[in-house]
C-alpha cells in the first residue's frame, strides 16, 4: 500500500541560487525547507544510508539544483512555481529499502522522466519507508511548465497502485482525498486540527459511555450535532456546515466497532481509550476552517 501526494513549491530563481551558493545561510520558507532538505541529503545523507538511496533522473544528483537553474535560464522561465515536491509512503514492514527506492525510481521515471530533472530520495528514518520526489517545474526538453491537472492527479494514483500490484503490495481500493498541504504541515508539526479534536472527543465518549444514547448525550453536551442513523455515523461541531463521517476519521469507527468498545473506561477513575487517537488537543484552540482536510462528508 502506497500513499502519494504532490504539491508545488513557490519561490523564484534567486531562492535556488542563494541555496546553491550558501545553503547554511539560506533561510527558505516553510514549503522550501523540505524541498531543499532532499538535496542536502546528497551531502549529508544520514537518512538515506550514506546516499545509497538517492538517485537522479535527467541530471546528476551532485549538481541537480545547478542544472535546474540552467534549464530555467535557458527557457526564461524563472517565475511562478519553482519546483514540485511529492512523496510516496509505504505501509510499515511491507517493503525493503531496496524495493522502496526501486519502486520510487520507476514511479518517477513513468510520471515525469520524459521531460523533467528529478531527484528521488528514499528515507529510512521513520517507521514507514517513504520516497521523496523533487523535480524542476520547467521541462529541460521543451521548456514547458508542469501542469498538475485532475487527470494528472488521477494518473499519479493509478501509476503508484499499478506498481504496488506488480510488487505484490497492498493497494487502497477506496482512497480518501489526500490532506491539503496546510493541513499536512499542521499535522506534521503536531498542531491541533478539527479532526484530531473530533477523534479525542470520540475516544472519551466511547470509553466513558454505557450505551449509544449516553454516548450521543455526551457528544451533544460538548457542542456536537450527531447523526447515528444508517451504516455511516456522522458528527459535526455547530460552526461547520457539513457532517463528517466517523469512519473517515478512523477506518475502524463503524457502528459495530463503537458498540463493542463502549464503556471500557467507566469505573476506573480515568478515561481509557478504546482505540488509538492523535495527541490530546486543547479545546480552546482556534479551529482551522478552509485549511482543514475535506473529508468524505454528506
Amino acid at each position: 500500500m502506497a500513499v502519494t501526494s504532490l504539491w508545488h513549491i513557490e519561490g523564484n530563481l534567486k531562492d535556488l541560487i542563494d541555496y546553491v551558493e550558501n545553503p547554511e545561510k539560506t533561510m527558505p520558507n516553510e514549503d522550501m525547507q523540505d524541498f531543499f532538505h532532499v538535496f542536502s541529503y546528497v551531502k549529508n545523507p544520514e537518512k538515506t544510508d550514506s546516499g545509497e538511496y538517492v538517485s537522479a533522473l535527467n541530471c546528476l544528483k551532485e549538481t541537480a539544483l545547478q542544472q535546474m537553474i540552467l534549464t530555467k535560464k535557458q527557457y526564461q522561465k524563472t517565475g511562478g512555481y519553482i519546483a514540485w515536491h511529492g512523496y510516496q509512503s509505504f505501509k510499515p514492514d511491507e517493503v525493503t529499502p531496496e524495493q522502496c527506492h526501486e519502486i520510487g525510481l520507476k514511479f518517477a521515471r513513468e510520471m515525469w522522466g520524459d521531460k523533467h530533472q528529478i531527484i528521488v530520495a528514499t528515507h529510512l528514518d521513520r517507521g514507514h519507508l517513504h520516497n521523496h520526489f523533487c523535480f524542476n517545474s520547467v521541462s529541460y526538453l521543451d521548456g514547458k511548465k508542469y501542469n498538475y491537472s485532475k487527470s494528472e492527479q488521477k494518473r499519479l494514483r493509478e501509476v503508484s497502485d499499478r506498481l504496488c500490484r506488480e510488487y505484490g503490495l497492498s493497494v487502497i481500493e477506496n482512497p480518501k482525498k489526500a490532506p491539503s498541504r496546510p493541513l499536512y504541515l499542521d499535522e506534521k508539526s503536531g498542531k491541533p486540527t478539527r479532526y484530531n479534536v473530533y477523534l479525542e472527543d470520540l475516544a472519551e465518549a466511547i470509553s466513558g459511555s454505557r450505551d449509544i444514547p449516553h454516548m450521543m448525550k455526551y457528544l451533544t453536551d460538548k457542542g456536537y450535532e450527531v447523526d447515528f442513523s444508517g451504516s455511516h455515523w456522522k458528527m459535526k461541531l455547530s460552526q461547520y456546515k457539513h457532517f463528517t463521517r466517523l469512519d473517515t476519521l478512523d477506518g475502524r469507527l463503524t457502528p459495530d466497532f463503537i458498540r463493542s468498545h463502549l464503556g471500557q473506561g467507566r469505573g476506573t477513575g480515568t478515561t481509557k481509550r478504546g482505540f488509538p487517537t492523535l495527541p490530546i488537543c486543547q479545546r480552546n484552540i482556534k479551529m482551522h476552517g478552509n485549511q482543514d482536510r475535506k473529508q468524505q462528508e454528506s
